[in-house]
């Protein structure tokens, strides 16, 4: 399959899951009871404010209203976490895992670290994010809609790893002929912001409810300037600008504005591949592999009730952003287009890897 009948293929696959309705849910009671709530990451970051967000919602629509505490398990960029979660057994409705882009992307390149099968799990709620890049308030002073005057600037950047999510940042930057130097191992991307902010980096990208949780305010503060968000798919598997910053250009202009970068040939098809496999479906509540499916249902129904709370447009755009949100069979339909990308970007990014960065996956 190419990039480009990959992405209009996965684009339909979204759009037909958003479709999908809940099923029944059955007579489960869990009062008196409570969840953990497990994210891989620190308590800093962007999938943190993701799952606190959510967690209290949670709580409103499931049956019993059972407590929903957020746990954090930071440790190997996710894939301890999700090594964890891929042994658990506790099916009875209370424990839940949640993963973002940067589980994804270990698992759809064969990193050897990588002990969990998502075909195993029940994925009950999925939702798409953005992301958006932002400099320094002095190297961003440079910054005129192309990275031409930016180029001969080396940039520090606070990096879990280049085989992350980071990885969508890193190689568009590249892309764009930018000297970034990553600093690799911290345990969240929120750990990556406050480098920035301490001014031990001088770059910095984040997934939406990140930005919207702290990047804006530096933004507005004057502290920092964005650069570019990767934007969003429309309906043909076009890039568009992202729906939560459409005020922020996305890479894909900025790259067109860029001596030298090119959204054709493989390295664009590589990045957009990537792209759409790590942010349209960037985050996912699961619950353990054996889990009845009752208790599959309930949170099924559940998620689909905090989804259509009248106010949930308006809450989750200020703290998440603007995207869709799949739930139950849907969830594990946009799961597919999460956990999959052509032969040919995978070969590209992992070239890449090796030349780059030095890192081989075996």
């Amino acid at each position: 399959m190419t990039v480009s009948n990959f992405t209009r293929r996965a684009t339909m696959a979204l759009i037909a899951a958003a479709g999908f309705a809940a099923p029944a849910a059955a007579d489960v009671d869990l009062a008196g009871k409570t969840v953990e709530w497990v994210i891989p990451f620190s308590e800093t970051g962007g999938s943190a404010k993701w799952a606190n967000f959510f967690a209290p919602l949670l709580s409103e629509e499931l049956p019993g209203n059972p407590t929903v505490v957020v746990k954090f398990m930071p440790g190997a960029g996710s894939t301890k976490g999700a090594n964890w979660f891929q042994n658990q057994t506790k099916g009875d409705g209370t424990l839940l895992f949640g993963s973002s882009g940067s589980t994804q992307f270990p698992y759809l390149l064969g990193d050897p670290r990588v002990r969990y099968e998502y075909n195993d799990w029940n994925a009950v709620m999925a939702s798409g994010t953005g992301g958006v890049a932002y400099l320094n308030a002095d190297d961003g002073a440079k910054f005129d809609g192309s990275a031409n005057g930016l180029k001969d600037i080396d940039f520090i950047y606070g990096s879990q790893g280049a085989t992350r999510l980071d990885l969508v940042p890193l190689l568009a930057w590249q892309m764009l002929g930018m000297n970034v130097e990553p600093v690799f191992g911290i345990k969240g991307r929120g750990d990556g912001r406050l480098m920035f902010e301490r001014g031990e980096a001088t770059i910095d990208y984040q997934t939406s409810s990140g930005y919207l949780g702290g990047s804006a305010e530096l933004v507005a503060n004057g502290d920092a300037v964005a650069m570019m968000s990767w934007g969003a798919l429309d309906a043909d598997g076009n890039i568009v600008r992202d729906p939560t910053f459409p005020e922020i250009p996305t890479f894909k202009e900025v790259c067109e504005a860029t001596d030298g970068c090119e959204t054709s040939g493989e390295a664009w098809d590589a990045w957009k591949a990537f792209f759409v496999a790590g942010f349209p479906v960037q985050k996912l509540a699961f619950l353990p592999a054996g889990t009845d499916q009752d208790i599959v249902n309930t949170y099924t129904t559940a998620f689909e009730a905090v989804v259509a709370r009248a106010d949930f447009p308006k809450i989750s755009s200020k703290r998440v952003g603007k995207y869709l949100v799949f739930t139950g069979a849907s969830a594990q339909t946009a799961l597919g287009t999460a956990t999959n990308v052509p032969d040919e970007a995978k070969a590209y990014v992992t070239t890449w890897l090796k030349d780059a960065y030095g890192v081989e996956l075996k």
